[in-house]
């Protein structure tokens, strides 16, 4: 019999649809039901593609006698992250306090107001059968003790995440941004690229700072870093050699075995790495997973609505990667013997294997010889005729985002009219169905599924990031529309969102009161909410002239993590390189083969956070007209500018100064 998820939207949820505990989703029905029994709430939280999710549903939470359990003594909740960040951050926060790491599934013990008092993560069923046992026997008698060890917590809490005053943040200078490159290469695995030790995760936006470092400075180092990385990833099994896209992490330090779950935010935020990897110095490498990654994305995530969906799960029919391994063998029967040889050298397929029971991840261990194209066609096609990986096909607006962005810029600089053509349609999509203008200024839903929204509310970083996408996608295609809404979404976040002592909290003013209110200052998988919205802010205060200093404030609220770790600043880093780079302001006016050349070298310019605007009306082409009859370009840094060129020598010449 269903429980309370069936009417869910979430894919996460309704995977637990028909298990024998009685869930509820998070909301006030739940918490009203916890104070009515006075029992406590068990909150579980986790994703669709998340392997130790699904280990412990099947576990615990398909297993009766856990079930009665969870039923008689508590009020159960199941979140899904993706869709309530809110709730997973607050009490993330908590488990991370209480144990000293955090991951998902997510398991926090909370009092019928919500605060947590007991937090860990994946339990064995034999070990989540005492802990219910024993939680209900203090819970009934010891229930003082509880509730003040529950104050306890959330008053460190609130302590721990207090918004910092305005004069303990600068704007990084020069010398900040120097010393962040210094340090990322003391903890850079100069054998294997990335930084740190296994399990590894790829640091898109540690590569954009660095590259964007490399581009305003000329640094070696930086460049090197990236290299060694991004080389690394692409011919590591993290990377699908056969299909495209990166897996979410490796869980060795060489790249070789993958988490195999792949997440949209990853690979859209890989591909825009990539692509100025590929931009700063035309490695073939890079080009070939730019347009393997965006085919992936068109392919294997694009939903029929137009958007993109979150994920593609670790596990096929229960086991992890049985989709992508392979053993000599079943290369022999798609490519033939002596192919298969070949192929198993250069994809580094052994009769030992490099994952588990004989079976290999592909690597690409040499450059692809000629038949590669061929293999690579035949194993495609033999790999699809295997089971595949459920998908979670919601669409989250942050994410969604960030692929309107890399794949506008992408297919503008490539000259790949579908990808900017399939990016329009993705932000047609959002603002039809993510935004809402019901209660006056723009407001963002989080996530839809098959054209339905949710109810979340958008959390920081989906104004953040789908504001990032419309104006990567106006300089992409020069349209005005999409200047005047991401203009329009960033109003409304400042209203909404702005903390005090600058950055942004996680949650609108009026949205749902939880025990923290956060404020993100710290990158990981993705940029948070206020780097995400310094990022976009900047960037529209390049293209109109309007909200730099609030660009300037949010980029500050990020220095005491930069300080702390670069690597959880990549976004803020990113954004500041091009700050103390301009940006750069180029503004071509003329509308012939010259002016579509300028537009062109303007695109391939590595200059850190490049603005383009080439549609008459545009801000920036106020006041600049062509010159004696002839296109002409205007370049600005800051408020200094460069007098108007008219070849593209001459823009190409004056986008190389310093």
């Amino acid at each position: 019999m269903s429980n309370r998820l069936a009417q869910a939207t979430s894919p996460y949820l309704l995977q637990h649809a028909d298990n024998p505990v009685d869930w509820y989703e998070w909301g006030e029905a739940a918490f009203a039901e916890a104070r009515e029994r006075d029992v406590p709430i068990l909150l579980s939280v986790g994703y669709a593609a998340c392997h130790w999710c699904h280990v412990m549903a099947h576990e615990s939470f398909e297993d009766e006698q856990v079930a009665a359990l969870m039923n008689r003594g508590f009020v159960a909740v199941k979140v899904d992250r993706e869709e309530r960040p809110d709730v997973d951050a607050v009490y993330m926060q908590a488990t991370q306090a209480m144990t000293g790491h955090g991951g998902w599934p997510m398991t926090c013990l909370l009092t019928p107001t919500g605060q947590p008092f007991y937090c860990g993560t994946y339990f064995p069923r034999t070990q989540f059968l005492s802990l219910l046992q024993a939680i209900t026997e203090v819970w009934d008698e010891r229930r003082e003790e509880v509730l003040t060890g529950a104050d306890q917590i959330t008053r460190r809490l609130l302590e721990a995440t207090a918004t910092a005053s305005p004069d303990e943040a600068r704007v990084p200078d020069e010398a900040m941004l120097a010393s962040a490159v210094g340090r990322l290469a003391a903890q850079a695995d100069t054998r294997h690229g990335g930084f740190g030790t296994a399990p590894k995760f790829p640091p898109s936006m540690t590569v954009q700072h660095l590259l964007r470092h490399h581009a305003r400075t000329g640094s070696t180092a930086a460049l090197d870093l990236v290299e060694r990385t991004c080389e690394a990833m692409a011919r590591g099994g993290i990377y699908d050699q056969l299909a495209g896209g990166f897996a979410r992490y490796s869980v060795d330090e060489a790249w070789v075995v993958p988490h195999f779950e792949k997440m949209l935010y990853d690979n859209a935020l890989l591909l825009r790495a990539y692509l100025h990897w590929y931009k700063a110095t035309g490695e073939p490498l890079a080009r070939r997973v730019v347009t393997e990654t965006a085919q992936f994305l068109l392919r294997d995530l694009r939903t029929p609505e137009g958007g993109f969906a979150a994920s593609l799960d670790a596990d096929t029919d229960g086991v992890e990667g049985l989709t992508y391994v392979w053993t000599p063998a079943q290369l022999a029967e798609v490519l033939g013997a002596g192919d298969a040889a070949r192929a198993a050298e250069l994809l580094g397929v052994t009769e030992s294997g490099t994952f588990e029971e004989g079976a290999s991840t592909l690597r690409m261990l040499g450059d692809p010889p000629p038949e590669w194209p061929v293999w690579r066609e035949h194993l495609l096609a033999a790999r699809s005729r295997r089971p595949q990986p459920a998908r979670d096909d919601k669409v989250v607006t942050s994410w969604n985002g960030l692929a309107i962005a890399a794949l506008a810029e992408a297919g503008a600089v490539l000259e790949q009219a579908e990808w900017v053509e399939v990016a329009v349609t993705c932000a047609d999509l959002l603002l039809a169905t993510h935004t809402t203008t019901a209660q006056g200024p723009i407001r963002v839903l989080r996530a839809s599924r098959d054209g339905r929204a949710g109810e979340p509310a958008g959390v920081a970083d989906d104004y953040g990031n789908l504001a990032e996408g419309l104006l990567a996608l106006h300089q992409a295609t020069g349209h005005l529309r999409w200047l005047d809404v991401a203009g329009e979404i960033l109003s409304s976040a400042v209203d909404q969102f702005s903390a005090p002592g600058g950055g942004f909290y996680d949650t609108a003013a009026d949205a749902e009161r939880l025990v923290l209110r956060l404020r993100g200052v710290s990158d990981n998988a993705e940029p948070c909410g206020t780097s995400s919205l310094a990022g976009a802010l900047l960037t529209f205060s390049a293209l109109t002239g309007e909200r730099r200093g609030e660009a300037e404030r949010a980029i500050a609220a990020g220095s005491a993590t930069i300080g702390a770790d670069p690597r959880f600043a990549g976004w803020f880093l990113t954004v500041a390189e091009a700050a103390l780079g301009g940006p750069v302001q180029v503004a071509v006016a003329g509308e012939d083969a010259s002016a579509a050349a300028m537009i062109a070298q303007a695109r391939a310019s590595t200059s850190p956070g490049l603005v383009l605007a080439y549609t008459p009306g545009h801000p920036l082409l106020a006041d600049r007209p062509t010159v004696a009859g002839q296109s002409a370009a205007y370049v600005c840094r800051g408020r200094v500018c460069d007098l108007p060129v008219t070849s593209v020598a001459d823009l190409r010449r004056s986008l190389t100064t310093a």
